[in-house]
C-alpha cells in the first residue's frame, strides 16, 4: 500500500519535470560531478601505469608460451 503510494508520487513528479531531490541533470551537483569526470578523462595515463601493464602484457604472453610448450611436448 505505501509502495504504491510512493510509486505514484514518483510518477507525478517525473510528470510535472520536477527532480525534488536536487540529482537531476542540471543540478549543481550534477554540473560539479560532470566537471569532475571530465578532468579525470583529460588526464594522461601515468608512464609508471603503462610500463607495469607492458610487463603484465609480456608476463602473461609468456605464461602462454610456455603452457603451449608444455602441451606441444605431451603434457610434462
Amino acid at each position: 500500500m505505501i509502495k504504491d503510494k510512493l510509486v505514484s508520487q514518483q510518477r507525478t513528479r517525473m510528470q510535472a519535470g520536477r527532480a525534488d531531490d536536487g540529482l537531476g541533470p542540471n543540478s549543481d551537483i550534477g554540473a560539479r560531478l560532470r566537471a569532475l569526470y571530465g578532468s579525470v578523462q583529460d588526464e594522461g595515463v601515468p608512464d609508471q601505469l603503462l610500463d607495469l601493464l607492458e610487463k603484465l602484457d609480456n608476463a602473461e604472453a609468456a605464461q602462454v608460451d610456455a603452457q603451449k610448450g608444455k602441451s606441444a611436448r605431451g603434457g610434462e
